[in-house]
């Protein structure tokens, strides 16, 4: 079940209603100590030096918590509860830095700038060389807002406990953040109130999905994807497309592209059906979900072409996905529409779809999400970027956590479109579409970081293959 995210003060709530019910602030601190431990030993090596820095207040207990269960590693505690003489001794440091800092010194109490003494230990934080860690959030960034407080540790991760905390959904507090990961398991009671209307994906939410398969299922079980991509020069973005659909296994694949690229892109495919694009073309009768975009980029496509993907997206009653050039395409709706439509916009592309700027798109992902699908008879939208958000006029906005910069790559998002048109193809999984978009997203970026894990060089074709593994 994914987890709200919340602001400091829904934290703070949680907290209390879990002293209330006979568990001690002790016992969470312990928990969380164990918690913040194995994973250190999990990440590091015998022997490595880790250097940890521990705040006045919860934050710092719970740092200095994880240190008794750090063994066969050489453990360095800095007691910053006063500023000036804990910079001392971070500077004593730097000449030969630790392997992994963390940061304990503020969590989310922190409401207000940091004084010249404070903001002085964080700069000398940030001038280490080493893998930086923060606890719960970086400290000298606000909890709620994501605002930077005068200074803040840049960290390399977050590890947040508990829930997480909506400053850590702000674009601009990823220079900060580094990647999120979620602790969730602290030994808080129940689950937290939460106003935002924000859910963070948790690994738990797709075990068992896609569901299993019927054993009496066959090709038309799973549905017909039909793709309307590539053009003269674009005819990779439609090979892409094409295995991303394949990995979420749909009955049939057929591909429609422009005629100069029929025969390299048919070569490079043996299980789609792969067709020529003429003005007299019909969609297959028994297309179940249709992409449209991926590679449509050349600047000479006939309008009668575009003319039938606007109409596909009006009139088709399976899915239609329209990801990249095909955004541009989009005749706008009034009204709910009852039939299943998705968007795939970069804050770029949303930028344009909703004649604003990047940077105005970035100050209010939700926002620019929700007047999206607004626009378009409240389509499902899948907001692409720095935790990917997956939602639509009304309801809870998924936040994802998966995924990493390496996913900054031409094709990566050809892969998602394909997969994410494969999974709608299939009836099953049309049906439950806030949870397949969501896992398709999940799945599309934990495989990059599967990736990474094992090489800094993979490219989309690698992804492509490990999509859906």
């Amino acid at each position: 079940m994914p987890l709200p995210v919340i602001t400091a003060e829904e934290m703070r709530a949680w907290e209390a209603s879990t002293w209330e019910s006979g568990i001690a602030p002790a016992e969470v601190i312990e928990r969380v100590g164990r918690v913040l431990a194995a994973e250190l030993m999990r990440r590091t090596r015998s022997g490595d030096r880790i250097l940890v820095v521990a705040g006045p207040g919860n934050n710092g207990a719970d740092a200095k918590a994880c240190v008794r269960f750090l063994s066969d590693r050489q453990v360095g505690v800095v007691d910053a509860t006063e500023p000036v003489s804990a910079t001392g001794q971070l500077q004593d440091e730097l000449s030969e830095p630790p392997d992994w800092i963390v940061d304990g010194v503020f969590g989310i109490g922190l409401n207000r700038p940091l004084d010249q003494a404070w903001a002085g230990l964080v700069d000398t934080l940030n001038r280490f060389r080493s893998f930086r860690v923060s606890i719960d959030v970086p400290s000298g960034l606000d909890a709620t807002t994501g605002a930077v407080l005068g200074t803040a540790v840049q960290a390399d991760e977050t590890w947040t406990l508990g829930a997480p905390k909506t400053g850590l959904t702000v674009p601009t507090a990823s220079a900060f953040t580094g990647r999120v990961r979620l602790f969730p398991d602290i030994g808080l009671r129940g689950r937290p109130r939460a106003s935002g209307g924000l859910l963070w994906s948790v690994p738990g939410d797709f075990v068992g999905f896609p569901p299993r398969r019927p054993v009496d299922g066959h090709k038309g079980t799973f549905g017909h994807v039909t793709l309307l991509v590539g053009s003269q020069g674009y005819h990779g973005a439609a090979v892409l497309a094409a295995r991303g659909a394949l990995r979420a296994r749909p009955g049939l694949t057929t591909l429609i592209v422009q005629p100069e690229i029929l025969a390299v892109v048919a070569a490079q495919l043996s299980a789609p059906m792969v067709r020529s694009w003429t003005a007299n073309l019909r969609l297959p009768e028994n297309a179940t979900s249709v992409v449209i975009g991926p590679g449509l980029a050349a600047k000479d496509l006939p309008v009668p072409f575009r003319d039938l993907a606007s109409r596909t997206w009006r009139e088709h009653e399976g899915a239609v996905l329209a990801d990249a050039s095909a955004l541009d395409w989009l005749p706008p709706r009034s009204g709910l529409s009852s039939t299943l439509r998705v968007v795939t916009p970069h804050p770029g592309e949303a930028a344009d779809m909703l004649d604003t700027t990047v940077k105005k798109v970035l100050a209010d992902r939700v926002g620019s999400l929700r007047e999206i699908s607004r626009r378009l008879g409240n389509a499902w939208v899948v907001l692409k970027g720095f935790q990917t958000l997956v939602g639509r006029a009304e309801g809870p906005v998924w936040v994802n956590p998966t995924g990493n910069p390496g996913l900054g790559q031409g094709g990566t998002g050809d892969v998602l479109a394909g997969f994410l048109g494969g999974l709608l193809a299939q009836s099953r999984l049309a049906a439950m579409p806030e949870r397949t978009l969501a896992y398709a997203v999940w799945e599309h970026g934990a495989a990059a970081d599967r990736l990474e894990e094992a090489s800094r060089n993979w490219s989309a074709e690698e992804l492509n293959a490990e999509v859906g593994r």
